[in-house]
């Protein structure tokens, strides 16, 4: 039977080449290229596989630089300046065509991002000037800064060659589609913008002429792989600093290069880890950002050109969302990176009907926290990034199929009933409340929790659909597990909030801050929550944005909320609804109108008005609730996890639960 996205699952011909679906792997940094050389490994195969089995049409890696002597800002970064990189590049390539996707590489040269330490010399780029990277950068390794080496002429027609030699390259390793990156503020970028581009001759000035770099390099690389092979172009449709590309002048650009390309890739914003403050809020947004940010942009380029075959990257979480923007013309294809980190087989799951199993991203932090190097990749999905171990993304069957209790319906007790389904095993979810959801129920009120929200919607498809015996309005007791002999017992119990005991804490007025923001007990208008990290942080944002006066007291003097992938926007929104944090205070008493607070320096004291007390100051796990069945089932066979075993958050509950059960 065919699936509900017949826009989404529809094939299309581009120079004879035939893409199965319009879904892509949006460009992600390889990671795995050899540490010696540069080239494509057996590591790096089996890392891109889990996206090509998932039914993705494309694959592409990131960021292959197109000489690695210039261009050089990862490690282990794929490169195309030898001729010998063909060879592996085999492999990546036989692999996706295995799948029915092609392998795809973004040819880049970053320009003025390549550090002097990486290559021995200052970076090249449109014109000579130093980076606000290369300004933190010199401070931090304590050097004079460099300026960039401005392009001789000469240097540019080697460099157009460059490009033509690595699309040549992927051709000759059996790709019939390279990108072109333009976007993110790389070298291409950088001619073509007025901010870094300040050259007088032929390749600076007007529009055109910046636009002369990219057309000479599509043109070059048309003619080293001839006409029976995709170009695809990306480029950011909006830079966001005052003085780069815009939208209207990006419309324009386009018109120098749409006859020269095959897709236009649309994305948006710069790219500077070090210095610029439009690095990574656009590339990569986060939870309190809108979803699909880049579909207006695209959709306005469609307009303009309607002939253009484009796509589109940003926050655009399933198939679901893609059938919509492609159905209604906003664009041709659809990329996807983060996303399908969080379920690399979502595609086959919306094909095949099984919407019901698709774990959304939760846009948090993977690219902050996590690398393909590490543990706890995804906050989602705990098999990303495990492509050795469970080379299909699936867990064995077990030798002997159990019959198991899972106590509980958060996050920890969802995931590992999943993962015990996965390996056989009978299973019986009890959950005391009407609802699956646990503590995220109390976390998704916020206007801006949208991916938090699609991620409490998953738990409950899946608990409905998963195929286990679920349990609602049924607490677990020790009586009622006994009876059924369980061989063995998941207790996902949770946490409870701290409250902490200072004078007046047991006031009708204070609550637990999760409470307030769901509705289930009273809220005044003056508020202080007590507890600046991101529960308490978020409780003001969201009680602000409906017109409370919200203070924060925190302890600490800093409060990291980089963990969270959303610190700027966060602290942003804070001001923009009128939230007073105060760092280095303690809060001493709870009166009826007020509290007491003592700064930690000085140890002033000021008072402060409220009608309502929240707490935010972390949980307490429920170990002594989970305790009680441990003598239920072999006692070898019994786990606490999730917040009742230590209290963290949905990353940690995910795979403290994976763990728990992988081989059980």
């Amino acid at each position: 039977m065919a699936s509900k996205y017949p826009h989404v699952f529809a094939p299309f011909e581009i120079r004879g080449v035939l893409f199965k679906n319009r879904l892509e792997q949006a460009p992600p940094g390889c990671f795995f290229a050899g540490d010696d050389r540069g080239f494509v490994t057996e590591k790096f195969v089996r890392y891109f596989r889990q996206y090509a089995r998932g039914g993705v049409a494309v694959c592409n890696v990131g960021n292959c630089t197109i000489d690695i002597t210039e261009s050089c800002d990862e490690a282990r970064q794929l490169q195309l300046s030898d001729p010998e990189c063909v060879q592996p590049l085999k492999l990546f390539a036989e692999m996706c065509e295995g799948y029915g996707a092609h392998g795809s590489l973004e040819l880049t040269h970053n320009g003025k991002d390549t550090p002097f330490e990486n290559v021995g010399h200052p970076a090249y780029s449109a014109s000579s000037f130093i980076t606000k990277a290369e300004e933190r950068r010199s401070q931090f390794l304590h050097r004079e800064p460099y300026a960039t080496i401005e392009m001789s002429r000469e240097k540019i027609r080697e460099t157009v060659q460059k490009y033509a030699r690595a699309a040549s390259f992927c051709k000759q390793a059996g790709m019939k589609i390279c990108m072109i990156h333009g976007a993110h503020g790389n070298l291409i970028a950088q001619f073509a913008s007025p901010y870094y581009n300040r050259r007088t001759d032929e390749y600076g000035g007007s529009l055109e002429n910046r636009a002369r770099f990219a057309c000479e390099i599509l043109d070059a690389v048309r003619e080293a792989v001839g006409p029976n092979f995709v170009i695809e172009y990306r480029l950011s449709a909006e830079e966001f600093h005052p003085e780069q590309m815009h939208l209207d002048e990006t419309i324009r650009f386009i018109g120098y290069i749409k006859d020269k390309i095959d897709i236009l890739h649309v994305s948006s914003g710069l790219h500077d880890l070090w210095g610029e403050p439009y690095y990574m809020r656009w590339l990569m947004t986060n939870y309190t950002m809108e979803q699909q940010i880049n579909v207006g942009f695209s959709e306005a380029i469609k307009k303009a050109y309607p002939d253009l075959m484009v796509c589109v990257v940003g926050a655009i979480k399933d198939p679901g969302q893609a059938e919509e923007i492609i159905a209604s013309g906003k664009a041709d294809l659809v990329a996807m990176n983060r996303a399908l980190h969080a379920d690399y087989d979502m595609p086959k799951k919306y094909a095949e009907g099984r919407e019901w199993e698709h774990m959304p991203c939760l846009r948090c932090s993977c690219f902050r926290m996590a690398s393909p190097h590490t543990a706890k990749l995804c906050s989602v999905n705990p098999m990303w990034g495990r492509y050795e171990e469970y080379p299909e993304g699936v867990l064995p069957p077990a030798l002997r199929k159990k019959k198991v209790a899972v106590i509980g319906g958060g996050p920890a007790g969802v995931e590992a009933t999943k993962w015990l389904l996965q390996r056989g095993h009978e299973v019986t979810l009890y959950e005391k409340e009407s609802s699956i959801g646990g503590h995220i129920r109390d976390a998704v009120s916020a206007p801006f929790k949208t991916d938090l929200r699609l991620y409490l919607q998953y738990m409950r498809d899946f608990a409905a659909n998963c195929g286990a015996r679920v349990l609602l309005n049924t607490p677990a007791t020790p009586e009622l597990l006994a009876a059924e002999q369980y061989d063995a017992i998941i207790a996902a119990v949770g946490a409870d909030p701290i409250m902490p005991h200072v004078p007046g804490w047991d006031k009708p007025h204070v609550f637990w801050a999760p409470e307030a923001e769901n509705g289930s007990v009273p809220c005044g208008e003056q508020v202080v929550i007590i507890g600046g990290s991101s529960v308490g942080t978020e409780a003001s944002i969201n009680l602000g944005m409906q017109g409370k006066k919200c203070t924060v007291l925190e302890m600490a003097k800093r409060v990291d909320l980089m963990r969270t992938g959303a610190e700027s926007d966060l602290l942003r929104m804070s001001e923009e609804n009128g939230v007073t944090r105060m760092l280095g205070w303690k809060l001493t008493e709870i009166r009826d109108h007020s509290v007491l607070a003592e700064n930690a320096d000085s140890g002033e004291v000021r008072e402060i008005p409220a009608d309502t007390v929240l707490m935010a100051v972390g949980m307490k796990p429920r170990r002594s609730l989970a305790l009680e069945f441990a003598h239920l089932c072999p006692e070898t066979s019994f786990y606490i996890i999730g917040d009742a075993s230590q209290s963290g958050e949905i990353r940690d509950a995910v795979f403290n639960a994976f763990e728990a059960v992988r081989y059980l």
